[in-house]
């Protein structure tokens, strides 16, 4: 089949619970968990380091090499709280407590997917730094986070 176009919307994502390894809680989009997501944007940035290997026999042309590779993700949307209760969406409360852990505990799992993959884009190793958030007069309130992959990329298959 042909490589197509595919809905944003409809990626998954989903942070590793801190307080129970090994358990993934998703941060909703409008397709990925009951009911309705918060998340409506998200993007993917790569960051190089490279190294200037320019030398005589370049000819005053510069030359260099990638040297260090680095990955974050970040989502966008709105702020999900229950009117009830006061309490805040599950993964977006999961990220906002991982994301005041400090040290060797801001690290944490964070999984992602395309729609049709049969496998999870696995960072074992991710801190979380959020974004503002707020809103004007007539808008709902904002959330935004930064998800940083420290080390490298894995895949686990999806159940």
């Amino acid at each position: 089949m042909a490589a197509t176009k595919y809905n944003a919307r409809d990626c998954e994502f989903e942070i590793e619970d801190f307080n129970t390894p090994g358990t993934w809680v998703a941060i909703r989009t409008a397709q990925g968990g009951s009911g309705e997501g918060g998340v409506n944007t998200f993007s993917v940035g790569h960051e190089y380091e490279t190294t200037d290997t320019t030398t005589f026999a370049s000819d005053g042309r510069a030359e260099s090499q990638n040297m260090q590779e680095g990955k974050t993700l970040t989502l966008e949307g709105f702020r999900l709280k229950d009117k009830v209760t006061g309490a805040l969406d599950p993964g977006m409360a999961l990220v906002e407590a991982q994301a005041a852990r400090l040290g060797e505990d801001s690290l944490v799992g964070f999984r992602f997917a395309a729609p049709g993959d049969a496998n999870w884009t696995v960072w074992a190793n991710a801190h979380f730094q959020l974004g503002d958030s707020g809103g004007g007069n007539n808008d709902k309130v904002g959330w935004s986070v930064t998800v940083t992959r420290s080390g490298p990329d894995s895949t686990a298959a999806k159940s």
